[in-house]
């Protein structure tokens, strides 16, 4: 069975804790996607210049993130790695001229392990984590997606975890920030039609994006063009679940191709 490519929103880290109606979702899902060889993840809190991924037989997940209660500091997640995927991931990366370097003795970032603890609670999966790089462009970030699709048809599940809106610094009391409103109308749009001419310039085209994505969390958004261009051989689009928080932080999962997951 081919998988299907998702983007999922980490919302903050404290959403390794919470118990809310999108965590609910997020382990609904995993019990309905079928079971995969291994997951294959672009997280927004790993952006660098140079393709990387991590290439361990085994991962601890990295508390990267500070002033947050001891109880986060003090949650231990494991992951076995998948060292043939990594080498499977390689090859296609050069087949497509795509300059990488494979990382060792690194852990997994909360952009990826919060999303896979509620996905996979019991860690029986194998992980392979991938950096985004936020100063290409969005028709380059979506080829290297494109690169990995053959991954689907092997069991490989690609995720791009980061945020379709996030701006942290809008106050988070009170309600959703309407401003984003039309900023998320668009995109869900773009996304539905899959018009990726009109969201590769979504900086200069969407509305209100500098209060929705401003520049400096636009290492946040980019996922979702991994995680399409994974999917360029179906081009289906499908949103999942979608939860306005207060100020401007949602919470958005998208499944692109792979069979109908129904209602979850």
């Amino acid at each position: 069975m081919t998988m299907p490519s998702l983007f999922i929103a980490h919302g903050s880290p404290m959403l390794a804790l919470e118990e809310s109606a999108y965590t609910a979702f997020l382990k609904r899902l995993g019990r309905r996607l079928p079971v995969p060889r291994a997951v294959l993840i672009f997280s927004a809190h790993w952006d660098d210049p140079q393709q990387l991924l991590t290439d361990n037989d085994h991962y601890e997940a990295i508390h990267d993130y500070y002033g947050y209660p001891e109880e986060l500091y003090n949650i231990r997640y494991s992951f076995s790695g998948d060292r043939e995927l990594g080498g499977l991931v390689q090859s296609l990366f050069l087949q497509g001229n795509l300059k990488y370097r494979a990382v060792p003795d690194r852990g997994i970032d909360h952009g990826a392990w919060v999303v896979l603890k509620k996905l996979y609670p019991d860690t029986e999966v194998p992980v392979l984590e991938l950096s985004v790089d936020s100063k290409r462009s969005p028709s380059e970030q979506y080829d290297i997606g494109r690169m990995l699709a053959p991954l689907r048809e092997k069991g490989v599940l690609i995720i791009g975890s980061g945020a379709l809106v996030h701006n942290l610094r809008f106050p988070s009391q009170g309600g959703p920030l309407p401003e984003v409103e039309a900023f998320e109308q668009w995109i869900s749009d773009k996304i539905g039609k899959w018009n990726v001419s009109e969201l590769f310039r979504y900086d200069k085209r969407a509305p209100n994006v500098r209060d929705a994505v401003p520049s400096y969390a636009a290492e946040h958004f980019i996922p979702l063009f991994y995680a399409m261009g994974a999917a360029d051989d179906e081009r289906t689009a499908k949103r999942l679940f979608q939860e306005r928080r207060p100020g401007a932080l949602n919470l958005d999962c998208w499944q692109f191709g792979g069979s109908d997951l129904g209602e979850i």
